[in-house]
């Protein structure tokens, strides 16, 4: 095994063992470099593995921070919970309502939805924690007129989907727009990034079984803690 290998192992394993806990700022290249004997260059290809595998972040200002590896996403190609998900891979996941009110809908929404503009909707703003770490910030926005009862929901704890399903209009299609944006000042705060991070950025139109649109959402992902599934097939 190479210097760089054997070093990559040592940290690795001094992160599973707690010895650098998650969230803490490892030593420095230079104080790596006196720990272990060797370059500098040495310590860099070590960290960079541990980087690109997701088990270390490097945040400007701050240095190299201990991080979990890469959420993998597969809503991409599946209408399922966000729990659910977070589930089938062995993560923990948690909700918090930062806003839940009707509102009058602007342009987009208008759009999306095909509502009209003196039509009331839903207006629910989360912020979704992976192993009790922030890690995507979504606004979801609901016609009132198919939903009227949506207020009575808690959806700290109650999945939208199930409450759609519920009031008899379960999702049975969705189309997702993906971009990849950079982090302003309101979201870096909110996902724990630096601001001008690059994120994930989804557009959702949710449609019933007879094609009528229930949801729109706007969701941003933490760009270096996702990796999304795609499922192609030739035509």
């Amino acid at each position: 095994m190479t210097l760089y290998t054997n070093i990559k192992d040592d940290i690795l394993a001094k992160i599973e063992d707690g010895t650098y806990a998650e969230g803490q700022i490892i030593p420095s290249e230079v104080e790596l470099s006196g720990i272990y004997g060797v370059s500098r260059s040495t310590i860099r290809q070590a960290l960079q593995i541990l980087v690109s595998t997701g088990y270390l972040e490097k945040r400007k200002r701050r240095g190299t921070i201990v991080t979990r590896p890469k959420v993998d996403q597969s809503f991409t190609t599946s209408i399922r919970s966000f729990e659910d998900d977070m589930r089938l891979i062995g993560r923990n996941a948690r909700t918090n309502v930062l806003l839940f009110r009707r509102v009058h809908p602007g342009e987009e929404v208008i759009a999306r939805l095909d509502v009209k503009p003196d039509e009331e909707v839903y207006k629910l703003v989360r912020l979704r924690y992976v192993d009790d770490q922030p890690n995507v910030f979504v606004e979801s926005y609901v016609p009132c007129a198919l939903f009227p009862d949506l207020e009575s929901c808690d959806f700290n704890t109650m999945r939208l989907y199930d409450a759609m399903e519920q009031h008899g209009r379960p999702v049975a299609t969705a189309r997702r727009r993906l971009e990849v944006v950079k982090a302003d000042a309101t979201t870096a705060s909110l996902l724990d990034v630096e601001e001008g991070d690059p994120l994930f950025l989804f557009h959702t139109v949710a449609r019933d079984a007879s094609g009528v649109p229930v949801e729109y959402s706007i969701a941003h992902y933490r760009g270096e803690s996702n990796a999304f599934d795609f499922d192609v097939a030739r035509n």
